[in-house]
């Protein structure tokens, strides 16, 4: 295993290890709002600290990118975190929500990590080294084979930060659910993109995400054998944040249907 892998991955499980600790007791924590239904609650905080620790211990020169406290320091190397994806999920009692860690050399990903700490689901990933589950055993995962969006099971989000692009948003579920078997809207986007890496969705689309939402899973489906673009079938998903993701014939479907509509 590589060490920046490595590093990622004890990061990861000792951020869990914070929130595992504190699922009983969510009815006693401070809640913040940074905007309109998003959420910050102490445990964010503390399990960003956490990970942002183990890294500094280890390469105290890296950048860090992370969602409650922003950028810290700059270089080649950059490390993008969302310390607990999923705090609505969370703070409802939801079961949906993980630990999502990627690194970054001169802006190309090279390793990610997804930690599911409810279920104990290691998701991990390095550039040209392929993509793995770890759980009661450590596997090589693949993207599904479903070829066509006919019987396809799809995973989105509500674009809740941005209600601008609702609009957009709906006039794609519609288009794509008569098409389906169904979509699926769990909460927490990286593990939406791990589930298509290992094939227990066969695409994904969402519009108005953050870096720290998708660089692990993008990583992920690629070493997954899957594709990653924006909603336009371009590279700049990361700028944008809409994302489509899918096994290759499920992206180009999607990708299809996508341009049909108006605007597309």
């Amino acid at each position: 295993m590589h060490p920046l892998l490595n590093i990622g991955i004890r990061a990861a499980r000792a951020a869990g290890d914070l929130i595992l600790r504190n699922v009983d007791r969510i009815q006693d924590l401070p809640v913040a709002s940074k905007g309109r239904n998003d959420f910050v609650t102490e445990i964010d905080r503390q399990a960003e600290q956490a990970i942002i620790d183990v890294i500094r211990r280890a390469y105290p020169n890296h950048g860090i990118l992370a969602e409650e406290s922003g950028a810290h320091g700059g270089g080649d190397h950059l490390w993008i975190v969302d310390p607990l994806d999923g705090t609505t999920n969370f703070l409802h009692g939801f079961p949906q929500f993980a630990v999502s860690i990627g690194h970054s050399v001169k802006g190309r990903l090279e390793h990610g990590v997804i930690w599911d700490p409810l279920r104990q689901e290691l998701f991990t990933a390095s550039q040209g080294a392929g993509a793995r589950l770890e759980d009661r055993r450590t596997r090589r995962i693949r993207v599904s084979r479903q070829p066509s969006l006919d019987g396809a099971l799809l995973g989105t989000g509500f674009p809740f930060r941005e209600q601008q692009k609702l609009d957009r948003f709906l006039q794609i579920l519609r288009a794509v659910m008569p098409t389906t078997a169904g979509v699926r809207r769990a909460g927490a986007a990286s593990l939406d993109l791990a589930y298509v890496a290992c094939g227990r969705l066969d695409g994904f689309w969402e519009l108005g995400l953050r870096p720290w939402d998708m660089a692990a899973g993008v990583l992920l489906i690629r070493e997954a054998g899957g594709l990653v673009s924006d909603v336009d079938g371009d590279d700049g998903f990361m700028e944008s944040g809409n994302i489509l993701a899918g096994n290759p014939d499920l992206h180009e479907a999607l990708l299809g249907l996508l341009k049909e509509l108006p605007g597309g």
